[in-house]
């Protein structure tokens, strides 16, 4: 399944860019999206940056066929590596569970705004619930984006 969502930012660029290599925000994003834990670590690189959530993830709002699935908890590790400030790749692994999330984020500068673009690849291989199983995936990664949306708003706004 393709996956594309977008947030735009009232901030340039670089900005952006800066709050999303911060530790800090990052935990923040998780803490929002009410995770039952979450290590964040960022190393910087060059112009970028590779980071790395690991995370514990409740699952008590999936439907049941879905949380038979998940289990009463899944664990995501998260991984994104910016090459440089336009942008990176993104991977999301569930360990033990028969998925696969890759794409990329890209920060689109729009004169004042900035937009960050994430485009991915979903996959799910479960005979017969697999289509429905990535359609769930798809919506919690839209609600975990605007979660940290949320929190992007006030990060930039200096309220940190």
């Amino acid at each position: 399944m393709r996956f594309r969502h977008e947030v735009t930012y009232d901030a340039a660029p670089a900005d952006v860019f800066a709050m999303l290599a911060d530790p800090a925000f990052r935990e923040a994003a998780c803490a929002a999206q009410d995770v039952i834990s979450a290590e964040v670590e960022v190393e910087r690189t060059g112009e970028g940056f590779t980071l790395t959530i690991d995370q514990l993830q409740r699952t008590d709002d999936l439907p049941s066929f879905a949380r038979t699935f998940a289990g009463d908890s899944t664990r995501a590790i998260q991984r994104e590596v910016w090459t440089d400030p336009t942008g990176g790749t993104l991977e999301i692994d569930a360990p033990g569970k028969p998925s696969q999330v890759r794409g990329t984020i890209t920060l689109v500068d729009g004169g004042g705004t900035t937009t960050e673009v994430v485009e991915l690849d979903l996959r799910i291989k479960v005979p017969l619930i697999g289509g429905k199983l990535e359609k769930l995936l798809a919506e919690k990664i839209t609600a975990g984006m605007e979660a940290e949306h949320t929190v992007g708003v006030t990060y930039l706004e200096g309220q940190r």
